[in-house]
């Protein structure tokens, strides 16, 4: 037998060790992942070979994972039964950081094998994630090359330096075995380490197993690795999204997104792809039929589960679905995602962004083929998450069709409070020369739908979108058209709309004639309270109205600037007069001016109420009422 060799770490020195083992890894329990997953490559590789070596199915058994622990000895013990190693491959693979075996392997392949590999390790680094736990790691390892019981012992304390010699070992593949840190001994513990195995390794393909630790006597017996009564396996193996879809039934997508996402309804919808090409990816995603708890809060992670090649990486990655679409949950697991070197942060690069277009897109097309087949769970759905889908057109211009043909909404034709209205059927009843879409904000249904503003259009049978969400006069800033169709807010001035409004009979244009020189006297007594003083031809059961000028803020903008703690800036309202109703005939006949000035400020103060929802000073609204209700009830006596 040769004799132990103690050599350098041939690329760093010792504190760019040290700081790769206390820096790189976040997590801890993540070197459980790495080691795992260089076995779960060692035994992808043999079975690579055996493809052109037949040969090799003589000497090669079934292919595990097996993970022992032994907590008086505080150690935890990591095997395969894979391709192992030589000695001149332990010393480059293990004793040059960041020298990938993987990565050398797969230029040793051909093509044809390399498309369909399931090789995740890239940089060479995860194994030193044992040094996270272990004060010191032990590798057996023997080549599948080798005729003899010849193998290799590989030993450091991950202080700069390591030590290779020659050994007797019976199977072939690699054993690493970590002495664990005093500090570190919760890992050797069966419950732990099957969390573990469960959180990042239950997909990959191989069995895993861990030992049956039995007590005899006080004394704690290790199983051997001929008894197959002594392992029980921890993973699944199993992983639906890497299946064909034609071998997946119904009941199959739901049992497996109510266990996989611990939801106890089934989903509305799936979409499950396989993607090859620049990227090779295959993912899953759901809706879900109710809406979590924290989905309102956008600082709250969300994101699909990323998997590299069944391996699970991270939880919420949100560099695949932009934050509108964050209700959606899901798989994504791929081959050649840019991770950082420690396979714990996805880099943002040109791959990503490919990728989150193309789910976004299939998200978007799911909901569309949702609302067009099944209504009725696609009104489920905007129930639930309608209003986190209205975030889109702010985020997504590059969608925005695709988003806002999938949004909901009132309207006066269907006189309903429920949101079933789409852009589309809108379209579909436009009058023949109406050229824009018209909608109503306000802060509730009620109020949108009895608005004074809808008057002549509900009598000339023009169909306006009651806006009643809290997020929609934000979300109309930046839908401005539909099918090249304006939209427009009767909550404003606007030319189009008085053109609408302007077919006054004769007496009405014969009575605002005679009372323009009232208009002048309102003004004179308003000031500045108002920007102006019209009659207008919008109203008909209502006296009076205000508006706000085109260009200036609406009202249900400045209720969302204050109420996210932003200035608002001071509105300064049209106050507008139907000349015809008869209260404003009545008002205008009044000679005494405190009378006719306390009218003024009633109309104004209603119309104000209906606008707003509220007055600054409610109970001077309300001693006015009564003093004009005194002042008439006394003039009947």
């Amino acid at each position: 037998m040769e004799e132990k060799k103690t050599l350098k770490f041939q690329s760093e020195v010792k504190q760019l060790l040290n700081l790769m083992i206390h820096s790189l890894y976040s997590n801890k329990e993540i070197f459980l992942r790495e080691l795992i997953s260089n076995a779960s490559d060692a035994l992808d590789k043999l079975r690579f070979l055996m493809l052109s070596k037949p040969e090799l199915n003589k000497k090669i058994q079934s292919p595990c994972i097996l993970i022992s622990y032994n907590k008086d000895e505080k150690k935890i013990s990591i095997r395969d039964n894979g391709i192992g190693m030589s000695h001149e491959e332990i010393i480059e693979n293990l004793g040059t950081i960041a020298k990938s075996g993987t990565k050398s392997f797969l230029k040793s392949i051909n093509t044809d094998v390399l498309k369909n590999n399931q090789l995740i390790g890239k940089f060479g680094v995860g194994f030193y994630s044992a040094f996270i736990v272990a004060e010191k790691v032990i590798v057996r390892t023997r080549s599948f090359l080798s005729d003899k019981k010849d193998g290799v012992l590989w030993e450091s304390n991950g202080q700069g330096e390591y030590s290779v010699s020659n050994i007797r070992k019976k199977e072939i593949g690699t054993e690493v075995i970590l002495y664990l840190k005093d500090s570190e001994t919760m890992f050797a513990d069966e419950i732990t380490i099957k969390n573990i195995i469960q959180k990042y390794s239950n997909h990959v393909s191989f069995p895993i197993k861990m030992q049956i630790q039995k007590t005899q006597k006080n004394k704690i017996i290790t199983p051997s690795l001929q008894s197959n009564l002594t392992w029980n396996q921890v993973n699944t193996g199993t992983s639906l999204w890497t299946r064909k879809k034609s071998d997946i039934n119904d009941n199959e997508y739901k049992e497996f997104y109510k266990n996989f996402f611990h939801d106890d309804q089934n989903p509305i919808a799936w979409s499950h792809n396989h993607v090859e090409g620049n990227q090779e990816y295959s993912s899953l995603l759901y809706i879900p039929r109710k809406a979590s708890w924290d989905i309102w809060n956008r600082d709250n992670k969300h994101g699909l589960k990323l998997y590299v090649r069944k391996i699970f990486i991270m939880d919420q990655s949100n560099e695949f679905i932009p934050n509108y679409l964050r209700f959606i949950k899901g798989i994504i697991d791929s081959s050649d995602l840019p991770l950082n070197i420690s396979r714990e942060i996805l880099q943002n690069n040109q791959a990503t962004k490919m990728i989150k277009n193309s789910l976004t897109k299939r998200i978007l097309l799911m909901l569309d083929n949702l609302s067009k087949n099944n209504p009725k769970d696609y009104q489920i759905f905007w129930q639930e998450f309608g209003l986190i889908l209205k975030e889109g057109p702010s985020e997504d211009n590059k969608n925005y069709l695709n988003i806002v043909k999938l949004f909901r909404f009132s309207s006066t034709y269907t006189q309903s409070n429920i949101q079933n209205v789409s852009l589309d059927d809108y379209v579909s009843r436009m009058q023949s020369k109406q050229e824009k879409i018209f909608y109503i904000t306000a802060d509730n249904y009620l109020s949108a739908k009895n608005n004074p503003h809808l008057e002549k259009l509900k009598e000339k049978n023009i169909e306006v979108l009651l806006l009643f969400d809290r997020i929609d006069e934000w979300m109309m800033n930046y839908m401005t058209s539909f099918n090249k169709i304006e939209f427009q807010s009767i909550n404003k001035n606007n030319e189009y709309l008085e053109k609408i409004f302007d077919n006054k009979t004769l007496d009405q244009k014969k009575s605002e004639q005679e009372l323009s020189p009232i208009i002048l006297r309102i003004k004179s007594y308003l000031k500045d309270k108002v920007k102006n003083v019209r009659f207008t031809s919008k109203l008909i059961n209502t006296p009076a109205a205000v508006t706000t000028d085109e260009h200036d803020i609406t009202t249900q903008m400045s209720k969302l600037l204050i109420s996210t703690g932003q200035n608002s800036p001071e509105i300064k309202y049209i106050f507008e007069i139907n000349a015809v109703h008869p209260l404003i005939i009545y008002i205008f006949k009044i000679q005494n001016q405190k009378q006719f000035n306390n009218w003024i400020d009633l109309l104004l103060e209603e119309a104000l109420l209906s606008e707003c929802g509220n007055l600054e000073d409610p109970n001077k609204f309300v001693q006015r009422i009564n003093n004009l209700l005194i002042t008439h009830i006394s003039s009947k006596k």
